[in-house]
């Protein structure tokens, strides 16, 4: 799809119109609410400046947008197929920015209260709430496809705290006994390059996820319902990175504040272990197709790191307080996204 193409066709089509600012508006929630993830760790210990992290997540998500979707595009492919909007395109874009709307109200709410709820968790509920509302059934699931998500959530969860609590003792022994200075410089730089893997990986999970769903609306106004392959471009792929980097730039702080410096609090060679444990698991995720949540796969790494020095390190209430978020995005996102699009169909419909 060429740039110029696509302009054509958004301003013949409104709905195409409509669905991509709310697709953008997702992206740029996503900036505020999941890419502060990566860089949560190295600006709480002081390695980098905000400013300068932002640019560098900026940067390493549009790498990781690049670099991942030319080798594996396998994440984007299950979001594609996640869910069947019907045959009726025109009735599946309404339906499509209704799943959209949903989820930038949803996201916006837990930004607002400085909780790191999980849009890859969100996006999933969205379009399948919508798809539900189409059918009027389940058969608009792809149960194949949604399994994935299970796993995904086990993953993230279970892997993401064993390798961050794994990772943290391995390097308190391996710099055991070395010199406290020299090791506080290696650290500082080493959580650095931390921080630019974990945006490059929430890049190549997260950019795939919405990049999907922004083709998915091109073909739907374009009356095609049946696509089931595509090619991602490069300017999607810039877009993309620079809309999530805004968002990051705008609303951050309260992310950053909430996973790197209230839940634990980390020294620099635990940031660094966090951010390691992290990006290996999100690594493996993207290899396999899995779409995980970056939020959950970061946030239980510095779970981990934390218990691995102490369990009493680990500020339990806000761990509850996302738990209880991540537990109730399925559902209430889900629900939403089924609202707003039984909503839409009646007004649009």
């Amino acid at each position: 799809m060429e740039l110029m193409n696509f302009i054509e066709q958004l301003l013949r089509s409104p709905m195409l119109m409509v669905s991509t600012v709310l697709t953008l508006g997702v992206i740029l929630v996503n900036g505020w609410t999941d890419a502060p993830n990566a860089i949560a760790t190295c600006v709480s210990t002081r390695a980098i400046e905000v400013r300068k992290a932002i640019i560098m997540a900026a940067v390493f998500n549009f790498l990781g947008v690049f670099v991942m979707t030319s080798i594996n595009a396998s994440v984007a492919m299950t979001i594609y197929k996640m869910v069947d909007f019907g045959g009726d395109a025109r009735i599946s874009l309404i339906a499509l920015c209704a799943a959209m709307s949903a989820i930038v109200i949803w996201a916006t709410a837990a930004w607002y209260f400085g909780i790191p709820t999980s849009e890859s968790h969100a996006l999933i509920a969205g379009i399948s709430g919508a798809a539900i509302a189409i059918q009027n059934s389940l058969e608009g699931i792809n149960w194949d496809e949604w399994v994935k998500v299970i796993y995904g959530i086990l993953l993230s969860t279970g892997l993401g705290f064993i390798l961050g609590f794994l990772v943290s003792k391995l390097t308190v022994f391996v710099f055991t006994g070395r010199n406290r200075l020299s090791s506080e410089r290696f650290f500082s730089a080493a959580q650095v390059a931390g921080g630019a893997a974990m945006a490059f990986m929430h890049g190549a999970q997260d950019g795939q996820k919405f990049m999907a769903i922004f083709l998915l609306g091109a073909a739907f106004a374009e009356g095609r319902s049946d696509v089931s392959t595509f090619i991602v471009p490069m300017w999607l792929m810039i877009l993309c990175s620079l809309v999530m980097g805004l968002g990051t730039s705008i609303g951050g702080y309260r992310i950053i504040k909430s996973v790197g410096m209230d839940m634990v609090k980390l020294k620099p060679h635990q940031g660094f272990s966090a951010d390691l444990a992290a990006t290996l698991c999100l690594l493996l995720s993207s290899l396999t197709g899995i779409p995980v949540s970056t939020t959950h796969t970061k946030t239980t790494a510095i779970m981990g790191v934390g218990a691995a020095r102490r369990m009493s390190n680990v500020n339990w209430k806000v761990v509850k307080e996302l738990v209880l978020t991540w537990v109730f995005t399925f559902p209430g996102c889900g629900i939403l996204g089924f609202a707003v699009a039984k909503l839409f169909l009646l007004i649009f419909g």
